[in-house]
């Protein structure tokens, strides 16, 4: 699991945007829906989830100490999840992982924007 400090971080940069009925994948929050794999069964649950203007915004942090291919994967599942419901999909990167979260979206056709965090 992330860092508190993050998440913080996160959802304070979240609340700055716009966002609101946040939910985060954190204690002191409620937790966000998750959605099952079919393949292998296993659950996805975003970081962080909210609302702006109406339309679902999934907020991820990335990481790049995770494997890349399941954080690709559930990114893409996220983007296109968001795309379907008029939503977004931010990809907050904390200092050091920047470089990572731009390849990882833009390797993987990702839709998503990615910020500094």
């Amino acid at each position: 699991m992330k860092e508190t400090e993050i998440y913080e971080r996160a959802i304070k940069w979240a609340e700055k945007h716009g966002v609101s009925a946040i939910k985060a994948n954190t204690d002191n929050y409620e937790r966000p829906s998750g959605f099952k794999n079919s393949k292998n069964d296993e659950s996805v649950i975003p970081d962080i989830t909210g609302t702006k203007r109406g339309s679902i915004c999934y907020v991820e942090i990335a990481d790049k100490s995770e494997d890349s291919s399941e954080t690709a994967s559930k990114w893409k599942l996220l983007g296109n999840i968001a795309s379907m419901k008029n939503g977004r999909l931010f990809v907050l990167a904390p200092r050091g992982c920047k470089s990572f979260a731009d390849n990882l979206v833009k390797d993987n056709n990702i839709s998503a924007e990615v910020v500094s965090l």
